[in-house]
């Protein structure tokens, strides 16, 4: 077989979304759901990951843990809803899910439904383990680890394809390149969450899987960052609607810190008095020193990467309009308030945990708005229309039949 064959040229359309001719028609639902895609599952990554915020805050007050859990319901709704729209319209256009996998942009955002995943899972554990039997625990301890091997296969192949099948230039370079490898950056966190629950053989199990995973998900996640990083340095920021997505570039760090410090704080309790044959100290102890110093360390990195986008958003907001990007304002920030969270715990801070109070109510907030947003851009076919999702290049057909929306635009020249 040709060598071209295997790296087939990106053919771009450029985007109608703010032409001031554009005049869309309408479409039957049916139509619209032909562009439903993956990154649709950041929201309900945010929705998960401010259910498991609400969890876990320092100060509460009666009706908080509710207010938690009706967000936990919502996120397992929004969940199965988007899954059976999704199915629909791999179903309804054949051989649209393998595209969808070899897309230069949408690809990417398959890790988006295992990360949503992998904190419906987390939130069983916040809501679920107080008011069940050991049952739970026991469930808790087979899913992390089946989650666990699927994610592994999702982080080998979903990389391979891009790698195989795609050239993409680094000018081009966005954190979303990280999310098929985000579910790792999840599972050490939700490792050390379960911990809590778990009993000393499966705990000590889940402890030693944890930090391995947190490490994949790291080192994978810092490899793409230089890229991104590359990319700001030699090149423009991305486009203006694209830019909450730059938030994404948050969560590695942020999980990563959440990681190190809430498994250090479990060490003493998880790991063997003689671990790695130590006898001479406490090696949890040591450990769990370690971990706190370890967390703040990447903390900083996380709200850095959180200042710079948050400024490029500010500076551009006149000239932005809705895209699912706009969901980056809520997970990776909740991440990295959940990570200062527990550094507040560890440091025994009051100040802290003030900040994170404050941190999670501006959250709830921007959660608001950008559900607000993502709805009007629905009824105003801003999203899940033609030429306007993650699918927008439209590089391989899927979604159109010959004629459907060609009187909606026939501008969008290949470039």
């Amino acid at each position: 077989m040709p060598s071209h064959s295997l790296h087939r040229p990106i053919k771009r359309r450029t985007r109608p979304a703010q032409r001031e001719d554009y005049n869309p028609t309408h479409l039957p639902w049916k139509k619209r759901l032909d562009h439903f895609s993956w990154s649709w599952f950041e929201c309900t990554m945010s929705t998960g990951a401010l259910a498991t915020l609400l969890g876990q805050q320092p100060y509460n007050f009666s009706g908080l843990k509710t207010i938690g859990k009706i967000f936990y319901i919502l996120d397992i709704v929004l969940f199965l809803i988007f899954t059976a729209c999704i199915s629909y319209r791999f179903i309804h256009n054949r051989g649209s899910l393998k595209l969808s996998l070899h897309h230069p942009y949408e690809s990417f955002f398959f890790g988006a439904y295992f990360v949503s995943i992998a904190l419906i899972i987390y939130c069983m554990e916040l809501y679920g383990v107080p008011s069940s039997g050991p049952w739970l625990v026991k469930t808790l301890e087979i899913l992390y680890w089946l989650y666990a091997a699927i994610v592994i296969l999702v982080g080998v192949f979903q990389y391979h394809v891009i790698f195989d099948r795609r050239e993409l230039p680094v000018a081009d370079a966005m954190p979303s390149w990280i999310l098929p490898i985000y579910p790792f950056l999840i599972l050490g966190v939700l490792g050390s969450t379960l911990l809590k629950s778990q009993p000393p053989d499966a705990g000590y199990k889940i402890f030693i899987g944890s930090v391995a995973f947190q490490g994949l998900g790291w080192t994978i996640a810092f490899l793409m960052l230089t890229l991104y990083f590359t990319r700001l340095v030699n090149s423009n920021l991305p486009e203006i609607p694209k830019r909450p997505g730059m938030y994404v570039a948050v969560g590695p760090a942020a999980y990563t810190a959440n990681a190190c410090v809430a498994l250090g704080m479990e060490a003493p309790r998880h790991l063997p008095p003689d671990f790695l044959a130590i006898t001479s100290f406490p090696v949890g102890d040591a450990i769990k020193a370690f971990g706190v110093i370890v967390g703040i360390f990447f903390w900083l990195i996380s709200f850095w990467f959180s200042a710079i986008a948050t400024v490029s958003i500010i500076i551009s907001a006149k000239d932005s309009h809705f895209t699912l990007n706009h969901w980056g304002f809520i997970f990776p920030n909740a991440g990295m308030t959940i990570a200062l969270l527990w550094i507040a715990k560890a440091l025994d801070s009051p100040g802290i945990k003030g900040v994170c109070s404050a941190m999670t109510i501006i959250l709830v907030i921007l959660w608001f708005w950008v559900a607000v947003l993502n709805v009007k851009g629905v009824l105003q076919k801003k999203v899940l229309w033609p030429g306007m999702d993650e699918d927008m290049e439209d590089i391989e057909g899927h979604g159109h039949k010959p004629g459907d929306e060609e009187q909606q635009q026939d501008g969008g020249s290949e470039v």
